[in-house]
């Protein structure tokens, strides 16, 4: 993961305008502090910003082909490279070891169809000089974040990583929609990434009384099995790294079933024992992982929090090295200003929950770890959070996770992305894999995502999930674990922490001042102390109109029923749920 930032189009002093560039690329340079770099083509400028996990020596960007007709700045990580090496017709001559490299030349033989193909995190512009052109792409839900500007002075068209590049030069700003790409040749933006399971589908889900005529422990098995290989596939794939990783363990579910797949992927390779099953992008996985065959994981908490006293128990079940770290709710508040200048949004469940994801980030990075697996997506996949328990119907349920699903940019994405590059340590997501969604989000496994409703009438938010990996002859976690409730990371790392916010913006914000929030914020109006205290920190950092279009708030569905706070203590369905 690193950072991208270029300007197309731009005035025609490019000699003054290149410290600029190099300037605004500076601003992000958190996420990439092992190198940096530049292009100039024409009045185009291309930087790079650089973290170094696969092809380390030599994977400087930007990259150029051997005729240097096109520039190429990415973010992020393919990880079926090898396997697209193979696709190439003709013959190439790489100039580096990266995964990203093979994108210029899928470039040149297939033109935009090459997006089609890549597996993996990505943004990245690339500049044809031949035709004077450029496109830009983002992944297909948003993993890596990517920011689209429009200066009027000049028409110019820029890109980065991070608002922060685009925020004092641009007169419009956007968050570039997930699985799009734009291609200045026409100037617009296409969708590119359009699964089955996109088209909100009124069939394929049976109704209750249909679904169990068809009730069958055969067609149960076969859905458990297949989630569990395409989620231990994907985990797979995301060891491909050269430096030391670990794995992000809150204690919750889906963080320690990652960090029980990816324990298991190194007890397979200290014996060797890689499947012939395996194609060559995970073989190229396991070899360029094998170096650091000892597991680190990491938790952080309030003294005393839920979530650290699961993660300790789940890590001497799995023999990973643990460090369990502790932060005061002090030093969450004296970070939030931070926080907010790094995640460019004033939503309040990002902010809550991203503060010690921050805080956990630089000790990971301190300790020489620059990647870790993380658990997001699964709660959106499976619908996991505990407001889900309202969902009126299967239907509903399933329209559901596909807009969370297609939201995640706006907020676990966005967190999980940058809070741990504001320390340059990159976060890989294995429940948001292409292949693994394709199999998660089928129409017919949604009455199995329901809580309490015919014909399965499960206990628990995200059973079908669980009893995938429920295999007593082999367990994966200890069964407390496994059927553990939802925590909501903002809640699990101490239920103090999110009441000391609300306490703390009620002392700094007044009466007079709330009862005055329209005429000071017109648009978005927040609807809590808290997020008008947060609303004012952002505003401090990004004081333009320009930045407001980039941010999204989210909040449970109200018309299901559910509270507007966003934290899963204030759902009805949580075991210390605030009294009502």
């Amino acid at each position: 993961m690193c950072g991208i930032f270029a300007v197309f189009g731009c005035g025609p002093d490019m000699e003054t305008f290149r410290p600029h560039a190099v300037a605004l690329s500076k601003k992000i340079r958190h996420r990439g502090p092992d190198w940096s770099g530049v292009k100039v083509c024409g009045n185009n400028v291309i930087c790079h910003e650089r973290l170094a996990i696969v092809g380390v020596e030599s994977g400087a960007q930007p990259l150029t082909s051997a005729d240097e007709s096109l520039i190429l700045s990415v973010n992020g990580e393919i990880y079926n490279h090898v396997t697209l090496r193979k696709l190439l017709k003709k013959e190439h001559t790489f100039k580096t070891n990266s995964d990203c490299e093979v994108i210029l030349y899928l470039y040149e033989e297939m033109g935009l169809d090459l997006l089609k193909h890549l597996d993996g995190m990505f943004s990245f512009v690339l500049y044809d000089k031949n035709k004077d052109t450029y496109i830009a792409a983002r992944d297909h839900v948003g993993i890596t974040t990517l920011y689209q500007g429009w200066r009027h002075s000049d028409n110019s068209v820029w890109f980065a990583s991070e608002m922060k590049c685009l925020s004092e030069d641009c007169d419009r700003i956007i968050a570039f929609p997930p699985g799009h790409y734009y291609n200045s040749s026409n100037g617009k933006t296409t969708q590119y990434y359009n699964p089955e399971w996109y088209a909100h589908p009124a069939k394929g889900i049976p109704a209750p009384e249909e679904e169990a005529a068809l009730l069958s422990p055969e067609a149960d098995a076969e859905m458990y099995a297949s989630l569990r290989a395409a989620l231990e596939k994907s985990v797979k794939k995301r060891l491909m790294s050269e430096v030391p990783y670990g794995v992000l363990l809150s204690g919750g579910l889906d963080s320690s079933l990652i960090a029980s797949i990816a324990m298991r992927q190194r007890r397979s390779e200290e014996t060797g024992s890689v499947s012939a099953e395996d194609d060559d992008d995970i073989r190229s996985a396991f070899s360029s992982s094998s170096a650091f065959p000892r597991l680190h994981s990491f938790s952080i908490g309030l003294p005393g929090s839920p979530d650290l006293a699961a993660a300790q128990k789940v890590a001497t079940f799995l023999g990973t090295v643990h460090h369990g770290f502790t932060f005061t709710v002090e030093e969450g508040l004296d970070a939030i200003g931070e926080v907010i200048e790094h995640l460019e949004t004033y939503d309040v469940t990002t902010i809550r929950a991203s503060t010690p994801m921050y805080l956990l980030s630089r000790k990971i990075k301190a300790m020489g770890v620059k990647m870790v697996l993380s658990g997001e997506g699964a709660d959106e996949i499976f619908a996991g959070y505990l407001y889900f328990h309202s969902a009126p119907s299967a239907q509903s349920l399933h329209h559901e996770c596909i807009t969370r699903i297609q939201n995640l940019h706006t907020s676990d994405c966005l967190r999980a992305n940058k809070s741990t590059m504001a320390w340059g340590l990159e976060a890989r997501v294995p429940f948001l894999d292409r292949a693994f969604l394709d199999v998660a989000m089928r129409a017919e496994y949604a009455s199995h995502k329901l809580v309490n409703r015919a014909p399965y009438n499960h206990k628990m938010e995200k059973h079908i999930i669980r009893a995938a990996f429920d295999t007593p002859e082999d367990p994966y976690l200890p069964r407390e674990i496994l059927w553990r409730q939802k925590e909501q990371f903002s809640d699990g790392v101490g239920y103090s922490w999110i009441d000391r916010l609300k306490l703390h913006a009620e002392s700094r914000v007044s009466d007079a001042a709330f009862a005055a929030r329209a005429e000071r914020f017109p648009v978005d109006t927040p609807a809590t102390k808290e997020a008008y205290w947060y609303r004012e920190k952002f505003e401090r950092v990004f004081p333009g109109p320009q930045c407001l279009e980039s941010v999204v708030r989210w909040i449970p569905r109200k018309d299901w029923g559910c509270s507007e706070d966003p934290s899963g203590r204030a759902q009805k369905g949580h075991v210390a749920a605030y009294e009502k």
